[in-house]
């Protein structure tokens, strides 16, 4: 057992009737592959454990995959909206068709990145669209945000939680990578893991925490003690503090121990506080396979052609310019 926070009036109990997709306004999903528009988003497509690993499926192992477009902040999407909570009502509303329909594709894997997020594992949340009449399936992994998913308002502390899954799935290259996903649920309970989990992806990423939901959204992101050389590279390059167009609008806040305070076995991350505010954060792990290194004999994402030996200027993986 972890040894869970005291929570005081940061922990942010107030409820706020909030609509998921106001998150468009944020967060624009790239159509990488295994983000298709696909009508239905079978569990497969959501964790390695589904079919790698069954014995692991509720834990944090996740396929990232988010592309932040920070160009579009002011939030004036994320007000008066009559949603209830992640149920069949609330997505079943003129609002959600609505919006579901500006960008069927985009907001249909914004949706699934939602659902895994809030909702628990063995949970699916399904929308018809009547305009198409092509089902939609989501289905729940994490359990983050217990009371939205049932169906009642979010409280503060559901929405920032699942900011900070949303965020900590972003990937500026657009790819899919797996990765450790941990930390508490808006009630305090820790996100199941285990020694495999750990052990499988043994290196320390990041810290992700924010608030996507309020008038002016906030996300931050902290590296939690991955170091690369000039030679080596990730796609999951924003916890390194990477100045990629693809970060925004996430913040770098240097090393994760500055701001943030680590549970009593020293796993995940509980809470970090920037600027005076106290946020629930979400912990991520990789595996070492998923750091690249300039020489490997494939150019990655992450490399580029010329006559040096760095990820900026490989020869060697991607030939000279």
């Amino acid at each position: 057992m972890h040894d869970l926070p005291t929570r005081g009036s940061s922990s942010g109990m107030t409820s706020r009737v909030l609509a998921p997709w106001a998150l468009a306004s944020v967060l624009l999903l790239g159509g990488a592959s295994g983000c298709a528009p696909d009508a239905t988003f079978p569990e497969e497509s959501l964790s390695l454990q589904s079919t790698a690993q069954p014995a692991l499926s509720l834990n944090g192992i996740e396929l990232n995959g988010i592309e932040l477009n920070g160009t579009n902040l002011n939030g004036t999407n994320l007000n008066g909206t009559n949603l209830n909570g992640l149920s069949a009502i609330g997505l079943n509303t003129p609002d959600f068709r609505a919006w579901f329909n500006q960008d069927v594709t985009r907001h249909a894997t914004l949706m699934k990145y939602v659902v895994q997020c809030a909702v628990p594992a063995g949970q699916q949340r399904t929308f018809m669209n009547l305009q198409t009449l092509t089902p939609y399936t989501w289905s729940g992994a994490l359990g983050l945000a217990p009371d939205w998913a049932s169906g009642q308002p979010a409280t503060t502390a559901e929405l920032r939680i699942v900011s900070a899954c949303l965020a900590a799935h972003v990937n500026p290259y657009g790819q899919h990578v797996s990765i450790s996903v941990l930390g508490l649920d808006a009630k305090g309970q820790p996100t199941p893991y285990t020694s495999e989990e750990l052990e499988s992806h043994g290196l320390r990423e990041g810290c992700f925490f924010g608030d996507l939901f309020q008038n002016e959204p906030v996300l931050f992101v902290g590296n939690d003690g991955l170091s690369l050389s000039s030679g080596e590279s990730t796609s999951r390059a924003c916890a390194q503090g990477s100045t990629l167009q693809g970060c925004a609008p996430l913040v770098h806040v240097g090393p994760c121990e500055d701001v943030c305070s680590r549970d009593a076995s020293g796993t995940f991350y509980t809470s970090c506080t920037w600027n005076g505010v106290t946020y629930p954060p979400i912990t991520t792990r990789v595996r070492q396979a998923d750091l690249y290194r300039c020489g490997d004999g494939v150019c990655q994402v992450t490399e580029r052609c010329g006559m040096g030996m760095s990820a900026a200027s490989c020869g060697l993986d991607c030939g000279s310019c």
